[in-house]
């Protein structure tokens, strides 16, 4: 596979390593109240991802690659081409300023951490969950 290979990581590992995180597709504008409401009882998460960028990507295999907190939290994956709207109103509601790619975690109803780019990978989940 070579040094790409190497970077980027061999396909079987990408379908390794993407089936330990629980991901619910964020797709719709309805959701983010569901996800309003259901934080205020089981923290919510929201990864926020662009296809098109190399960075992205490998900030997204280095994340699921380390997801280790199981499913005692909503983890939902927001492709941001697909689905621009709501990640104008993710920005919106939340009032984080966007970026790509960026982690919110939302309690009570609101953004009480977010990072994006390669400080995702640098964030001890369990500690801001």
């Amino acid at each position: 596979m070579g040094l790409f290979g190497n970077v980027f990581g061999k396909k079987e590992e990408k379908e390794k390593t993407s089936s330990k995180v629980p991901w619910i597709p964020l797709e719709s504008l309805e959701q983010l109240e569901t996800i309003v409401e259901k934080s205020k009882t089981r923290t919510q998460i929201i990864f926020k991802h662009s296809t098109t960028c190399g960075i992205s990507r490998m900030v997204l295999n280095m994340f699921t690659g380390s997801y280790d907190l199981g499913d005692e939290n909503d983890i939902y994956f927001l492709d941001l081409h697909a689905h621009r709207g709501v990640s104008n109103a993710v920005e919106s509601k939340f009032r984080v300023r966007h970026q790509s790619p960026q982690l919110l975690i939302i309690k009570n109803g609101e953004a009480s951490f977010h990072t994006s780019h390669g400080a995702i990978a640098d964030t001890d989940l369990k500690e801001v969950v």
